[in-house]
């Protein structure tokens, strides 16, 4: 029989996954205010102090167009530089990635989308476009020892133009001027992508596209954020992205909603650096951010430490 203090529910495949938080870019990007810079540093230490692997801690967006990204630089300036190895900044151009390289930035997730018509209203420019830019970007990276991710919005549903067909994504990958990225990031941008939808995209990518990592970016729309990063996870994506409180969404895609909860992600996928107290500090931080902002906590596993189940040990305490 089975001692209950030695059973353990995570998987372990699942366990070795790792989390990025998103909640400084991505979580943001939608609340229209600006989190001051002391706030954000204070969030992006926290998030690193308690075992959170990686962070995103902004955006290269102009601050008329995302106004709660208009101190990023700020924020790159204020950390550390082992903190920043740790830390990814969102770019759209080669010339937003010079600017952050000269503040200390080493890690990128160059943004484009799938639909073109998404990445009109996103960046500006055709998607073509911004593939070919992307060789430029990718060498400037590298050359200062950096790493860079594909990352490719609208990979399932796009509001303008509807289903995206897996092969649209497919072939972006394999294009000669991405050949470099590190790793590639497929984006459920407005949150309308089901399990196995989702499962199928991660596999076909790790067959049919170069050897990198694969992370998912999921969102909460449709309410299958969580289960849609663990049917990536278990297809193969080895990073997946979250949001304290499962805030954000993208201010340039009608419908968008926020992320998945890294809370709910982190409580069902258990890696072995969080404990319950760890949790319960992440709630905390988790906390302080939405009312700043004033958004509402749309965590489930959030809700759940506050129901006061005594003998469950993920309840919180204080």
């Amino acid at each position: 029989m089975t001692d209950a203090g030695s059973i353990t529910f995570a998987d372990q495949a699942l366990a070795a996954v790792e989390l990025r938080d998103v909640t400084l870019r991505d979580g943001l990007q939608l609340t229209g205010k600006v989190l001051p810079t002391e706030h954000k540093l204070r969030v992006a230490r926290g998030l690193l102090a308690a075992g959170v692997p990686s962070i995103e801690i902004g955006a290269m967006a102009r601050p008329d167009l995302v106004p709660p990204m208009a101190n990023t630089l700020e924020v790159v300036a204020g950390l550390s530089e082992a903190e920043l190895e740790r830390s990814w900044l969102w770019v759209a151009t080669p010339r937003s990635i010079r600017r952050t390289l000269d503040a200390g930035a080493r890690n990128f997730s160059y943004c484009l989308s799938v639909s073109d018509a998404h990445n009109r209203a996103n960046v500006g420019r055709s998607t073509r476009e911004s593939v070919e830019a992307m060789a430029d970007a990718i060498a400037m990276v590298h050359d200062a020892d950096g790493r860079i991710q594909l990352t490719l919005a609208t990979t399932f549903t796009c509001p303008f133009e509807g289903v995206i067909a897996p092969e649209r994504v497919l072939e972006i990958a394999n294009d000669p001027a991405t050949a470099g990225a590190d790793d590639i990031v497929l984006c459920d941008t407005i949150g309308q992508a089901v399990p196995a939808q989702v499962a199928q995209l991660v596999s076909l990518v790790r067959a049919e596209t170069p050897a990198r990592r694969i992370a998912f970016h999921g969102h909460d729309t449709w309410g299958l954020g969580v289960a849609n990063t663990i049917a990536a996870a278990q297809a193969g994506a080895t990073m997946v992205d979250g949001a304290l409180g499962g805030l954000g969404g993208c201010p340039f895609a009608p419908g968008a909603s926020g992320n998945a909860s890294s809370e709910d992600i982190l409580f069902a996928m258990r890696p072995g650096w969080l404990t319950p107290e760890v949790f319960g500090s992440l709630l905390s931080l988790g906390e302080g951010v939405l009312e700043a902002v004033g958004e509402q906590n749309r965590s489930r596993a959030a809700e759940g430490a506050r129901r006061g189940a005594e003998t469950f040990e993920w309840v919180r305490r204080a």
